[in-house]
């Protein structure tokens, strides 16, 4: 967890620029409105969305904590994202400038991606999709993932997108809980210049009973895929054949929109709900204010993949809501150079940029040398999502990207909060390099002592928002008692505040640092794993006997997986330690995805416990960590720690 001390100490800070101040499309007044009535503030804020109902009630908290925003009224998602801004004329304007790996281009307009979706969602609605089914989407970064999502919502049904990367048997997992009808896929897709198989696992994924009737493919990666006759479909044919027309209805505020995926403390991903109305409102608002956006000269670039909640709050809703410019490039930063982002950042003009802390400190080792060889004289906002940024790399990126003069809004939020909660406003705060700032405007949120008094500065404690906003999860799929117990439980005496996970403190400034998740869940590059499923990953293996998953500080990735295994002695005698570990590595790989193979397996006799059983994971993060062992009377055997340090001394693990 990051020091407090050590943030407060030389923290510099970045007033306003007049100059930006005096163009901002968002004022210091956002404040005083939402101070003044919170919930007439919301309610505004949803009427710059289009209705096909008007709404009269903005917020129902009777049955708490499950809450109901704008319930009386009626919208349509895809509608506010584009038929909308075709009617009062932007029907030209570029929506999706698309950047393929290889270096092929596409570029959509408001008018052809409206087009488009009409036609996908008369695909869809062919095959059966209507309102509140389900429907899986697992494909690369390409402009189809937006056309399936807004397809889906344009139907009134459900989408779960599911990340590229992830395995097979993560695919069925999210397939068999959601109960989806159709799997929307894709050939292959370009990563690190070669194509990687996505039907094969979709395929895999299906294997005996399953829900799904339909499985759409795009053609992309052009490799040769398997074929089921009568359930398997070209999504170019299916587009053919399909209407030109659709009718957007509108569907109550509540209409769930989409199921996302999260990890959890225990083995089971969550299915995150979130519905229509509020949520739209939220990261459209967001997306306006905290971006400074101007439509009608901006291109904004979030550089996030679909598959997570960044890509569907500020790749596909907030910035079709608002009628934005964008570009999205499905390859990775360093194919196929390592100025590759730069290059695109000239080549369209980008104007705002969004995008992890781990990436900025992997262009940080490469130098400074590399941006320095792109104009990137557009850009005029840096943003930064996913994980808390520290300093060094907030002023970097600043200074290097952009320019020494380039605003920087660090932002916090989640999976589960649909939207922004904390964030600068450019033009408005003072910014601090590393902190993410102050609330935005309607939402409250409280640090709070383990037994729910209120922590003054310097200390910190655990960040909770106090009242609901309208982005929230309204749900955890098919799990209501989870829900409450995940999120409400532990403050619920005290006026059902929703407890995040995250540690924060607030400064003698009143601007809040994060500290990181206090639970068993790890922010690796800005993606949340937990250990509980890479534990049963690994047990699942039939060698290891017991394992144990800490998430470590590093200085790339923000924390890493870092495994202690034993291997069941039967099988000691088959492998050498090193080959343990690089066929664990790839078993994780396999059964969950490249993103949560852990970069360290250490192959020990014991894992450290007390007297109850329970594994003691915070010494090993201590070792894992390189720090000082910290109190080990607990343990029923206090000699295994220092049994797994010897360990750790008299070799490093094995690396790829």
């Amino acid at each position: 967890m990051t020091s407090i001390d050590s943030l407060l100490t030389e923290t510099r800070r970045f007033a306003p620029d007049p100059e930006f101040t005096a163009g901002s499309v968002a004022g210091r007044e956002l404040y005083d409105r939402a101070a003044d009535d919170r919930l007439a503030y919301w309610a505004d804020r949803a009427r710059e969305l289009h209705w096909h109902t008007p709404f009269e009630q903005v917020l129902d908290w009777s049955n708490p904590p499950f809450a109901r925003w704008f319930a009386d009224g009626t919208l349509n998602v895809a509608y506010n994202c584009l038929d909308r801004h075709v009617l009062a004329g932007y029907g030209d304007r570029v929506a999706i400038h698309w950047e393929g790996e290889p270096g092929d281009s596409r570029t959509l307009t408001y008018g052809e991606l409206t087009a488009q979706v009409k036609r996908a969602a008369n695909a869809l609605a062919a095959l059966g999709v209507g309102q509140g089914d389900r429907v899986a989407i697992y494909l690369p970064v390409v402009p189809e993932a937006v056309v399936a999502m807004l397809a889906v919502a344009r139907l009134g049904a459900i989408h779960s997108v599911v990340f590229g990367g992830f395995s097979a048997e993560s695919l069925r997992a999210r397939i068999e809980d959601a109960e989806a009808k159709v799997v929307i896929t894709a050939d292959g897709g370009y990563r690190k210049g070669k194509v990687f198989p996505l039907k094969a696992t979709v395929d895999a994924a299906l294997e005996g009973e399953t829900t799904i009737e339909h499985v759409l493919v795009v053609k992309r990666g052009g490799n040769e895929v398997a074929w089921t006759e009568g359930r398997d479909l070209w999504w170019d044919d299916a587009m053919a054949d399909a209407d030109l027309d659709h009718e957007a209805k509108g569907f109550d505020a509540e209409n769930p929109l989409f199921i996302l995926y999260t990890s959890g403390t225990t083995g089971k991903p969550k299915g995150i709900l979130h519905t229509s109305g509020g949520y739209l409102t939220q990261a459209a608002a967001t997306h306006h204010d905290v971006f400074d956006l101007h439509p009608e000269s901006d291109v904004f670039w979030c550089t996030a993949d679909i598959g997570w909640v960044t890509g569907h709050s500020y790749v596909v809703y907030g910035p079709l809501a608002n009628g934005a410019t964008q570009l999205m490039y499905e390859g990775t930063p360093d194919t196929p150079h390592p100025g590759r982002w730069w290059e695109l950042i000239e080549k369209y003009g980008v104007t705002i940029l969004y995008t992890a802390p781990t990436a900025i400190r992997s262009f940080m080792k490469l130098g400074r040398q590399i941006p320095q060889k792109f104009d990137l004289s557009s850009l005029r906002l840096l943003g930064s999502v996913g994980e808390p940024i520290n300093p060094e790399a907030w002023v970097w990126y600043r200074d290097v990207i952009g320019g020494g003069s380039t605003p920087v809004v660090d932002t916090w939020w989640q999976t589960e909060t649909g939207a922004m909660m904390i964030s600068a406003l450019p033009g408005v705060t003072t910014l601090k390099p590393g902190s993410a700032q102050v609330p935005i405007p309607g939402v409250k949120i409280d640090i709070l002592s383990d037994d729910g008094a209120r922590v003054d500065p310097p200390n910190g404690g655990l960040l909770t928002v106090r009242d609901p906003w309208p982005s929230m999860l309204r749900g955890i799929w098919g799990d209501p008692e989870r829900f409450v117990e995940t999120y409400w439980e532990k403050f619920r005496d005290d006026g059902w505040r929703y407890f995040a996970g995250d540690g924060a403190h607030v400064d003698e400034d009143g601007d809040i640092w994060l500290l990181g998740r206090i639970d068993d869940v790890m922010n690796v590059s800005g993606h949340r794993l937990s250990t509980t499923e890479i534990e049963s990953a690994l047990v699942g293996n039939p060698v290891v006997a017991e394992a144990a998953v800490v998430g470590a500080s590093d200085e790339t990735t923000g924390q890493a997986v870092v495994a202690f295994v034993i291997v069941k002695q039967s099988h000691r005698e088959e492998h050498t330690d090193d080959e343990f570990v690089q066929l664990l590595r790839a078993h994780v790989a396999q059964a969950i995805g490249a993103i949560a193979r852990p970069r360290d397996i250490y192959i020990v006799t014991e894992l450290p416990k007390t007297r109850s059983g329970k594994i003691m994971r915070r010494l090993l993060r201590d070792v894992a960590e390189g720090r000082a062992i910290g109190d080990t009377t607990t343990l029923a055997d206090t000699s295994v720690m220092q049994i797994i340090s010897d360990k750790l001394r008299s070799g490093a693990p094995a690396e790829d």
